[in-house]
């Protein structure tokens, strides 16, 4: 089990938030019910989006398509519990970029990064608006998110930029 945060971690890619944990966020034990865990992850990568005027929602998106990007899988590892209210990290990057849909990986910290609460990845799926399909990615989404992506997501959609 990994509990506590190395410096080869604190160097990695991707982006680093710090969020907020509410009173509603804990179970009746003090300790952030398990299915919270999913929305601090949410909150990190919403501010993150939002700071850079990135809309959610589909809403539209600075290339000025409508975008819809659903969660199409979810996994959490809980590591040690987050036991009080207060502030965490949320250290993600962008793991894996494929045609249609890419992936999330997350690390739920203490505030001050020294302790692994939990692990996860995420895997969202770009959806045509008009019939709810799988799409390709456009490219300027793509760049946006070029700045939190892994060496091997970068690697790997190169590689596939340069075959077509």
């Amino acid at each position: 089990m990994m509990t506590t945060a190395t410096n080869e971690h604190r160097n990695s890619p991707g982006a680093r938030e710090t969020v907020p944990v509410y009173f509603d966020d804990l179970d009746s034990y003090g300790m952030v019910h398990h299915g919270r865990y999913a929305v601090l992850f949410e909150r990190a990568m919403i501010a993150y989006w939002a700071a850079r005027d990135v809309p959610l929602g589909g809403t539209g998106s600075p290339a000025g398509e409508r975008v819809v990007h659903v969660v199409r899988g979810l996994e959490l590892i809980y590591e040690v519990p987050i036991t009080r209210m207060g502030e965490i990290r949320v250290h993600f990057c962008i793991e894996h970029v494929g045609r249609t849909s890419y992936r999330y990986g997350f690390r739920l910290l203490s505030a001050d990064g020294s302790t692994v609460h939990a692990t996860g990845r995420r895997t969202q799926v770009n959806l045509d608006p008009a019939t709810l399909r799988p799409a390709p990615l456009s490219a300027q989404l793509l760049r946006l998110a070029e700045p939190i992506m892994s060496e091997e997501a970068r690697a790997s959609l190169s590689a596939r930029v340069a075959s077509v």
